[in-house]
């Protein structure tokens, strides 16, 4: 009985201890198994602007064999603007949810409690990077470096030469960010973020990785090397700009067809997830005449474009390709998806288990990407709000399989008439109230997550904050560098602040950003004239000051200017926590105008 007893512990201990082994090679495989993941997303790159998709002109042979590999979305739609897009995509959240509604304005900096795909990704053992554009925020805590990303190349604002952007980067041999660290670089930018890319891949190619190739281009100035505009040299039906865009959208092409090589050749494709897509309808593809009606470009018939509430203002492409994942090549879905599905989809496709505490604007489409499953019957809403705070009902546009409910009475069915020209809104009363029923508990829901984002200061000892990211209210502020050149007075407007750490501050208010060396009162006459391949670079116009101010809640302090000087310095003494900034000149004439840019430094912590 005693040598039975023993067996039978024998035998368990056996069991269990098999079971566990066999538990640990399970996860053990499933991390193994578990995919990496390209991101690569272009800006201003419309559903017209590729050759697939009908355009007859543009050349981007890549990207059309890589369809041919991959499952398109053909009914997959972003929000109608980039820093929207891009929050969206990365949280799962609608836009007016993160803080992300605007492009500048203090509105495209990324709520500070939002989680990223970076983040999920992260903790499930991925290293993760990012390349290109970032454009959810500049300052403390909004770089991407502290929003999951571990390794970070990118510009600054929301395209190179904008305000927050290094002085002078043009897109050639710019000065860039590593992880919020400037780093001087040669060749053309989109080059470099593929560079970039391609490296971080070599270099953690036998670990699970995340790799989110954020792309300026073809986003404005359109600045492009001479042998890609010589490509559309001779295209009479383009205007000359758009020679320019189509030109960055094939030099986009050339660089991912660089990447996909590299996946081969390190052979690590198959069990790779690339995503090619875009973050809003085209801002230079297509142009009708006002006056003769000529059409200039391409887009696939839809109205609208970036910005738009329209269909041709948020549908784009969205191509992806994994081979190892049962997603069938050549094949093209049109259920009604959104980039908000990103998040819940790739962690899903990834074995990862994930449940947000926020609501979701997403849902998880693994399933129907792998032909499992259709997708539920469901609305989406996307709208354009670019101003200080949103507004209900404001450019929207409410979706439904093919039906369409613009800014809540015009209806229209994208399967008979994909133009939008006729509205059925008298035709259909009771759809159009059931999608207004929908939008009326979807904004109750948004609006009251809705909030500011707040920067820190005082995390590092030298911070700069631009008049990029004031909270203007009725005007935008000089957003780019050729508007900071034209030295337009700028009304005050307040920066959302909070001092991590009370103690004694220095504001250097300033006309120009420090790394230019160019003092208060002085122009800069390094204008450059256009060509045919790049923007000017204009006159940077004098502005004279006479006195400096900075306030910070109930305080106010005030200098007299030193034109000759690259700053006026004031200091203050600053408590602890949340409070608005505001920091402003007088000018000789009496107009008052908000700094450019201001440098806070720490004098000395509490």
């Amino acid at each position: 009985m005693k040598n039975l007893t023993k067996l039978l512990g024998l035998l368990t201990l056996l069991t269990i201890t098999f079971s566990c082994k066999n538990e640990k090679t399970e996860k053990a495989e499933v991390v193994k198994n578990q995919p990496n993941i390209i991101i690569v997303i272009t800006d201003d790159q419309g559903y017209g602007d590729v050759a697939h998709n009908g355009n007859t002109i543009i050349k981007t042979p890549t990207i059309d064999a890589f369809a041919k590999q991959s499952v398109s979305l053909t009914n997959y739609h972003v929000a109608t603007t980039c820093a929207p897009t891009r929050a969206g995509l990365l949280t799962g959240r609608n836009c007016n949810r993160n803080g992300v509604w605007h492009t500048i304005m203090g509105a495209s900096m990324l709520n500070r409690e939002e989680v990223t795909i970076a983040d999920v990704l992260k903790d499930n053992g991925y290293k993760t990077a990012m390349f290109g554009k970032w454009h959810l925020g500049d300052n403390h805590p909004f770089a991407p470096q502290e929003r999951g990303f571990d390794e970070a190349f990118y510009h600054g604002g929301g395209g190179v030469g904008q305000t927050p952007d290094h002085w002078n980067n043009d897109y050639f041999d710019d000065t860039y960010l590593r992880n919020g660290t400037p780093e001087e670089v040669e060749g053309y930018c989109t080059d470099v973020w593929f560079d970039e890319a391609i490296q971080f891949i070599e270099n953690k190619k036998d670990d699970q990785f995340l790799c989110y190739l954020s792309l300026n281009a073809p986003h404005s100035p359109f600045n492009v090397p001479q042998e890609y505009y010589d490509l559309y040299k001779n295209e009479e039906s383009l205007l000359e700009t758009q020679k320019r865009f189509y030109g960055m959208i094939t030099n986009v092409d050339d660089n991912f067809s660089r990447l996909l090589n590299k996946l081969d050749e390190l052979k690590i494709a198959d069990n790779t997830i690339v995503i090619f897509t875009t973050d809003n309808g085209t801002s230079n593809g297509y142009h009708v005449d006002e006056d003769t009606g000529v059409v200039h470009g391409f887009n696939a018939g839809m109205r609208g474009t970036k910005a738009s509430e329209y269909e041709g203002g948020h549908r784009v492409p969205f191509i992806i390709r994994w081979p190892n994942g049962n997603l069938e090549a050549g094949k093209s879905l049109s259920d009604l998806v959104s980039h908000v599905d990103m998040l819940p989809t790739l962690t899903s496709l990834a074995g990862i288990e994930y449940t947000s505490d926020k609501v979701m604007d997403g849902t998880d489409i693994s399933g129907y990407l792998q032909g499992e499953s259709k997708i539920d019957e469901r609305y989406l809403v996307v709208d354009t709000q670019r101003i200080s705070w949103p507004e209900k009902g404001k450019n929207s546009c409410v979706m439904q399989g093919d039906w369409r409910l613009i800014k809540g009475n015009e209806l229209y069915n994208l399967a008979d008439d994909p133009g939008q020209t006729k509205n059925l809104a008298e035709q259909y009363p009771k759809r159009v109230a059931d999608m207004n029923a929908f939008y009326e508990t979807w904004w109750a829901s948004v609006i009251e997550e809705t909030k500011y984002s707040t920067i820190d200061l005082g995390v590092d000892e030298d911070e700069v904050i631009t008049c990029h990211d004031a909270r203007t209210v009725d005007y935008f502020p000089p957003w780019n560098q050729r508007l900071i050149r034209e030295g337009e007075p700028m009304k005050p407007a307040p920066f959302f602040v909070n001092f991590v750490k009370a103690g004694t501050y220095t504001f250097k208010l300033r006309r120009w950003p420090a790394e230019s060396g160019v003092s208060l009162g002085s122009e800069i006459s390094d204008e450059i004239p256009a060509t045919e391949t790049s923007d000017p670079r204009v006159h940077g116009t004098a502005m004279t000051f006479k006195k400096a101010f900075v306030k910070i809640g109930d305080q106010q302090v005030e200098v007299d200017v030193d034109n000759t000087a690259q700053s006026a310095d004031l200091e203050l003494e600053v408590s602890q926590g949340k409070t608005e900034l505001l920091a402003w000149f007088e000018l000789e004439s009496g107009e008052l105008t908000n700094a450019f840019y201001v440098n806070v430094e720490k004098t000395a912590v509490n």
